[in-house]
Order: structure tokens, then C-alpha cells, then sequence
């Protein structure tokens, strides 16, 4: 205990209410390649364009930039940096609006495209992530600052033997990540991976901790269980928010004891294996409604890790895209080959697109594109496939304006975004008939908008509960 003076008292260290922190951002260049390009922003304001404005501001050099093009500054009373256009040649857009006339406030994540060229804006703690060079670049990709979190907190979790929670979408690469805990762990033996709702319901428990001759009928052989053959490794639990309920104090004691019981022996065998579980599901949810232990979830989470989704991590979009392609390619040719040439205005589309499926629907358009791909064909708009463009609600694309504004044909109720549908979905407990007078479309539509925004499943559950 220090001295202190008995005729002084310090106040609290307390932050004021309504008070924050000014966090960093920056503005990142992801199109075209080799556009080396990045810009920290402060307080002050910056004018972006082909010739250098000061010395603090790199020339963005590209032959459709303006000399002086945009400029960004902090606005105050919004806490927020805005973006004005300077009279460019090929003007400014942010989100796919113009901002020609408007001072237009920047959202993380922003997608800002001054002629040719993307830029994404990004604020935020991520952006001071501690570099993680022991983190493998090639397992966890990506320069976003989103991404950078979680390298770092994969250097902070992998040589700790404690279990590690994944949670995040489904198709955000949470195995490879997984596969980068374990490899950084020093552990001598392999990962094994396997998917909890993939598992056979009748017989998991013995798949998960084994079981002995005569345990249950067809049981003609000891089998020892995957904890068993995981010892000494990593046994990675996909899906560990479907293991059902009677299973969970099991793995539990193996969590905490380290002692795993095959079905039908008296005895326990002693098991040294590092647990990393994923899930997509908000357990928090399942705690609540009894569908999953809040004490194993306390032990799963000793460290819990949050993998975002596409959307989250915009400028990491075009260069997974890059990297697929050469997975794709060199799967068939045995070499790398060529990246995929694309327009820029599909190179925005790809950026704005919501990406529901996240790497998977990467690896679906890779499929149809690079499928019978010239080499030095450039991918314009006309070639997306019809799942992508179009810009509907049920594609999941968000569509880029045209350059000039078009009258209005279309006499239908606006398409909802993602969020305005969700919201009515949950005021109307995914009440499709409900949902369809809402918004002024048939059933049919709101199924399809049900399925593109991943909805599907949790309605589902509601019916079940509510039967």
C-alpha cells in the first residue's frame, strides 16, 4: 500500500459519459494491383489526388485520379471523417454514391472509389493490433484491420494449452485458423478435425470418448474415441454449438479433468489434448434457452476469438480472390497460372458484395469464372454469373449505380437491406405471411431474401419452438 495524504483525495480515473476516444483510421488502395497506397488519417484535413498535397500525403499515381481529387477531414460535431469532392474529372464516390455535391460522412469499412481506383476506409482498435510475424500470412491472409485482431490474438492464444472458442459465420476460414493454433502450439502430434453436427446422434458419445467390447449392441471391439486418438495433439470440434445437451457435462469434465470414460467401462482414461472448438451459432442465445451449458461455455471460451465475416473485411476481398484462383488454377494445371483481369466496375461490385457465404461464395464465383477463361480476357460485368449480379436483395449484391441517373420503371416497394429485413423478421417472429404484407412482395420473395441472408435455419428454430 503507498502513502497517501489524509487531507487529499484523488478523484476516480474515470472516463467521462458520452465521451470517446479518437481512434485512428486509414485509407487503403485495393484497386488496381500494385497500387502500393495507404493514407493514416488524423484531425487535420488531407486532399487526396495524383500530385502530392503536402509531404505527410503520398500522390495516389493513377492516370484517372484528378491532381487534386478528394478531401477528407475530421468533422467533430459528427465524430466521423467526411469526404468532399474537388471538381475531379471522374468524380467521387462513396458506397456507390456520388458525393459530388454532398460532404458525405465515411462508415468503417467504406468503399471509396476516386476514378479507377478503390479505396477502403478502415478506424478502429484493429488498426493497432501488435504485429504477429509468428502468425502464418499464408493460414491466416489478409491486411484489414479486422484480420490483424485476429492474428494477433492467435499469437496471444496458441501457446497457451487452455481451449479456444472460434465463433464466427459459416465459410470464414475458422479451421485455418484452427490449423494456425495448433501449428504454433508446439504440440508433437496432428489435429483432428471434426464436425459436431455431422456426427451420428445414436452413437456420438462413443465416437467422441470411445467405448468397450460388448458397451451397446455391434460394439464387437474396443474402439478408442477421438479424444483418445487426438492425445498428445489438437482435436478441433466444428459446430460445437450442435453437440447435444447429455453430452455436454462429458466433455466438460474432460475439459477440466483431462479423464475421458468410453461408454460401458467403469474407468477412466487420462487424455493430454488441446481442445480449439468453433461455432456459428450465438451461444449466448443457446445459454438462455437451455440449449447449451453456460459452464462449458466458460471453459471453452478461456480464449474466444472473433473471425469477421467478408463483409467486415472489405479489402481483403480482391486479394482472396487472387489467391483462390491460383488454388483453383494450380488444382487443375499443377501450377499457379494467372489471376482473374477485372473491370473496375466489377472490381467494385466484388467489394460491395455482401458475400452471405463468405469464402465459399468466393470459391463459387472462382468456379464460374476462371472455368474455360481465356487468359487475358478482362471479367466485365456481362460476365458474372446471375446469382451476383443484378443488384437484388435476393443475390446479396449490392448494385452500382449507373454513372448517370436512370428514371425509375420499376414500380415495386423498395428491396429492403439486410438489416431493415431482419429487423421486421424479428418484430414478426419470421412470419413469412406477415413478412410478405409487410413489404408488399409474395411469399416466394421473402424466401428467397430468407435464404440469401442466412435466415433459413433460425426460422426454422422459431417454428420449432413455437409448435
Amino acid at each position: 500500500m503507498t502513502d497517501s495524504d489524509p487531507d487529499r483525495t484523488l478523484s476516480r480515473a474515470t472516463a467521462r459519459r458520452g465521451m470517446r476516444r479518437p481512434t485512428g483510421a486509414v485509407l487503403r488502395a485495393v484497386f488496381p494491383r500494385g497500387l502500393d497506397w495507404s493514407l493514416p488519417l488524423a484531425r487535420g484535413r488531407v486532399v487526396i489526388g495524383r500530385v502530392a498535397s503536402s509531404d505527410d500525403v503520398p500522390p495516389l499515381a493513377h492516370e484517372t485520379v484528378s491532381r487534386s481529387h478528394c478531401a477528407i477531414e475530421l468533422d467533430a460535431a459528427l465524430r466521423a471523417h467526411v469526404g468532399t469532392d474537388l471538381g475531379s474529372h471522374n468524380g467521387t464516390r462513396v458506397d456507390g454514391r456520388s458525393i459530388a455535391d454532398v460532404r458525405q460522412p465515411l462508415s468503417d469499412d467504406a468503399v471509396v472509389q476516386l476514378g479507377d481506383v478503390l479505396v477502403i476506409y478502415e478506424s478502429g482498435r484493429g488498426l493497432a493490433a501488435p504485429p504477429a510475424p509468428q502468425v502464418s500470412r499464408d493460414n491466416i491472409p489478409g491486411d484489414s484491420a479486422a484480420i490483424r485482431l485476429v492474428r494477433a490474438a492467435v499469437a496471444r492464444a496458441a501457446p497457451d494449452p487452455s481451449p479456444v472458442l472460434l465463433i464466427g459465420e459459416t465459410g470464414t476460414g475458422k479451421e485455418w485458423i484452427a490449423r494456425e493454433i495448433h501449428r504454433l502450439s508446439g504440440r508433437t502430434k496432428g489435429m483432428l478435425a471434426i464436425n459436431c453436427s455431422a456426427l451420428s446422434p445414436q452413437i456420438i458419445d462413443s465416437q467422441l470418448f470411445g467405448h468397450v467390447r460388448g458397451a451397446f449392441t455391434g460394439a464387437n471391439s474396443d474402439h478408442e474415441g477421438l479424444f483418445r486418438a487426438a492425445d498428445g495433439g489438437t482435436l478441433f470440434l466444428d459446430e460445437i454449438g450442435e453437440l447435444p445437451l447429455e453430452l455436454q457435462p462429458k466433455l466438460l469434465r474432460v475439459l477440466q479433468e483431462g479423464q475421458v470414460q468410453p461408454v460401458g467401462s467403469t474407468k477412466t482414461v487420462s487424455v493430454d489434448v488441446r481442445v480449439v472448438a468453433a461455432t456459428n451459432r450465438d451461444l449466448s442465445t443457446s445459454i438462455e434457452s437451455g440449449e447449451f451449458r453456460r459452464d462449458l461455455y466458460a471453459r471453452l471460451a478461456l480464449w474466444e476469438i472473433r473471425v469477421p465475416p467478408l463483409r467486415k473485411r472489405r479489402s481483403d476481398v480482391l486479394s482472396w480472390i487472387d489467391r483462390l484462383c491460383r488454388r483453383w488454377n494450380e488444382q487443375r494445371d499443377g501450377v499457379p497460372g494467372e489471376v482473374l483481369t477485372l473491370h473496375p466496375e466489377v472490381a467494385e461490385i466484388l467489394v460491395r458484395h455482401r458475400w452471405p457465404d463468405n469464402l465459399r461464395g468466393l470459391d463459387r464465383l472462382i468456379h464460374e469464372l476462371a472455368t474455360g477463361a481465356a487468359p487475358d480476357r478482362v471479367v466485365s460485368r456481362d460476365d458474372l454469373p446471375p446469382w451476383l449480379n443484378g443488384g437484388t436483395a435476393g443475390s446479396g449484391v449490392i448494385a452500382v449505380p449507373p454513372a448517370e441517373p436512370r428514371p425509375v420503371a420499376d414500380k415495386k416497394p423498395p428491396i429492403p437491406t439486410r438489416e431493415q429485413f431482419v429487423a421486421v423478421f424479428e418484430e414478426m417472429g419470421g412470419n413469412v405471411r406477415a413478412m410478405a404484407k409487410h413489404f408488399g412482395r409474395d411469399r416466394r420473395q421473402i424466401y428467397r431474401w430468407l435464404e440469401s441472408y442466412g435466415l433459413k435455419e433460425r426460422r426454422e428454430r422459431i417454428r420449432g419452438r413455437n409448435d
